[in-house]
């Protein structure tokens, strides 16, 4: 049996920000900003309708656990997944064919699913979920594969061991604080790319990529992932380096 929850797709609003003005060299040669005669302006945000997705725990890599209950063997194998494609080819990759149930479950933020395998209804699937929940990890799938040692458990024994076992897998996993990004892009003049650059790599900005289709002379869109939350304060940054305005989209 499954069971499936959706979360509602943030929709992506345009980000302006403000910033000053600069002299700077061309790319591979050095730049510096001229200093400008008025104060640049702050940079402002337009509000957006959908809150910035918040910081989550998950696991590092790969845990597994292992347990024999009344003959029958359970192996409970965890990992971080990022998508239900991932979690779903985490799945293929890991279930055995020649078991007698591979029983599973993830957690993607507010998006869930489980499976049962063929055990009675919710005594394998929601069971792992629940162990899921109970451990606070999130963007995480476990899958618990049973090879039937010939005693039968009943419904009550099922839900304990599926769910034992996950939480048992989940317990001592070593976990890390996952900050989500946003995918923001921008319309630089080619003389500031010295200088912007140099922000984003200050604020740790990541898979930073560069078109220069812009349909605008003297310009190109740099596109970039950095976390929610350094947003405005990466558009300061930018404001109080050179004095020029420049839009962000995100």
């Amino acid at each position: 049996m499954a069971a499936v929850r959706a979360s509602p797709r943030l929709r992506s609003l345009p980000l302006l920000l403000s910033q000053p003005d600069a002299a700077a060299a061309a790319i591979r040669r050095s730049f510096s900003c001229a200093s400008a005669s008025s104060s640049p302006a702050p940079a402002r945000a337009m509000a957006s309708s959908s809150a910035a997705p918040s910081p989550y725990t998950t696991l590092v890599g790969r845990v597994s656990c292992e347990r024999e209950i009344k003959r029958s063997k359970f192996i409970a194998i965890a990992a971080p997944v990022p998508n239900e494609r991932a979690a779903m080819a985490f799945l293929e990759e890991v279930k055995d064919p020649r078991a007698t149930h591979n029983c599973w479950a993830y957690k993607l933020g507010d998006q869930f699913r489980y499976n049962d395998d063929g055990e009675p209804s919710s005594t394998a699937g929601k069971p792992i979920y629940s162990a899921i929940i109970s451990s606070g990890v999130d963007m995480v799938m476990v899958v618990v594969i049973r090879y039937f040692g010939g005693i039968k458990l009943g419904t009550g024994g099922l839900v304990r061991a599926y769910g034992g076992v996950a939480s048992e897998c989940l317990k001592d996993a070593p976990t890390h604080l996952v900050k989500p990004k946003a995918r923001v892009g921008m319309e630089v003049p080619f003389d500031l790319l010295g200088t912007v650059y140099h922000q984003l790599q200050h604020f740790q900005a990541e898979d930073i990529k560069q078109d220069y289709d812009t349909g605008k002379d003297g310009t190109v869109m740099v596109m970039f992932r950095v976390e929610y939350e350094k947003i405005e304060d990466l558009g300061n940054a930018v404001n109080s380096a050179c004095s020029r305005k420049i839009e962000l989209y995100r």
